[in-house]
């Protein structure tokens, strides 16, 4: 019987080795002194934004990715100003400064976070939806739910077609309890390894690295990202996509040619589940493309907006 208790002993050390550390960790109202944006207090929690560009102007609302905090979308941003577009760029819950509520991170969690924020910000009118990464399934999903709210898609290296994972990653995904344990744990220690590998590199965002490295100190970073695995980016959404494409919304792909998590192959898909959308590859970049290639997104884009909106 003695025998069993250090076994034990280790066990449970090491099952509670998350929750020790996430209670070090400092919620994200800790850190918005630092913020370069202001504040909403929407229905499901505190949501950081920030306009970019003039005070009128057509508007494109920009969603970042599973990881990466809006700032990710500054160097795109500027392109877009100078094509005359106002840009308002935000932190889903859980990332960024917003707040990190509890629940299910699914499409219908992330419509209600753009839902309150457009109506916060008195936006009646129609605007262009632009969605990076997990960005991008989130965008669809709303435009699927509110088509008459969106003037057209694009989709930065999106979700929602293929994707992906690594075999840890499926494990922590698909495997409750274990799943989280090894997410926060293992996971983790290997996704701020390749982080750190990247810093001292140069990309089109300063600080970028940086930025999403800190997010690993927020309390409820870990829970949210893998939410989002399970629920946000484990929806393939061809019904959406074929309903948008029925519902008459332009829809612009753009990809990466070399990206390692969404593969290239989504281009061909979405053109079967919506052969009205338009398509365009960056040559020689990954998923990082949104930080890497700025100005070749915005030259596709200065063509592509201009032909949808004619």
């Amino acid at each position: 019987m003695l025998g069993w208790i250090l076994p034990l002993l280790v066990l449970g050390g090491l099952a509670i080795l998350p929750l020790l550390a996430e209670n070090r960790r400092h919620g994200a109202e800790a850190f918005r002194d630092k913020a370069p944006g202001r504040f909403a207090k929407l229905s499901q929690g505190v949501t950081h934004y920030q306009w970019l560009g003039e005070a009128r102007g057509p508007v494109i609302v920009c969603i970042h990715g599973l990881t990466t905090p809006s700032p990710v979308w500054y160097g795109i941003a500027e392109g877009l100003i100078q094509l005359g577009y106002r840009v308002l760029v935000y932190d889903l819950y859980g990332r960024g400064f917003s707040d990190a509520p509890r629940g299910a991170q699914n499409g219908d969690f992330f419509a209600k976070q753009l839902e309150d924020l457009l109506e916060h910000q008195g936006i009646s009118t129609d605007v262009t939806l632009m969605g990076y990464s997990m960005g991008g399934s989130i965008a669809t999903h709303f435009t699927k739910k509110h088509p008459e709210r969106v003037t057209r898609l694009v989709l930065l290296a999106s979700g929602g077609i293929w994707l992906r994972e690594d075999k840890l990653t499926e494990l922590c995904r698909t495997i409750p309890f274990l799943g989280d344990w090894l997410h926060a744990t293992v996971a983790t220690r290997r996704d701020r390894k390749a982080l750190r590998a990247q810093l001292g590199q140069t990309f089109d965002i300063k600080g970028i690295v940086e930025l999403q490295i800190a997010e690993y100190q927020s309390r409820g970073f870990l829970r949210s990202v893998l939410s989002s695995r399970r629920h946000m980016l484990d929806d393939l959404q061809e019904e959406a996509h074929k309903t948008i494409g029925r519902e008459g919304v332009p829809v612009v792909g753009i990809w990466a040619e070399k990206d390692e998590v969404i593969p290239l192959k989504s281009l061909g898909t979405l053109t079967q589940w919506n052969r009205n959308s338009r398509q365009e590859v960056i040559p020689d970049s990954d998923h990082r493309v949104g930080f890497t290639h700025s100005e070749e997104i915005v030259d596709v884009l200065r063509y592509a907006l201009r032909d949808a909106a004619g």
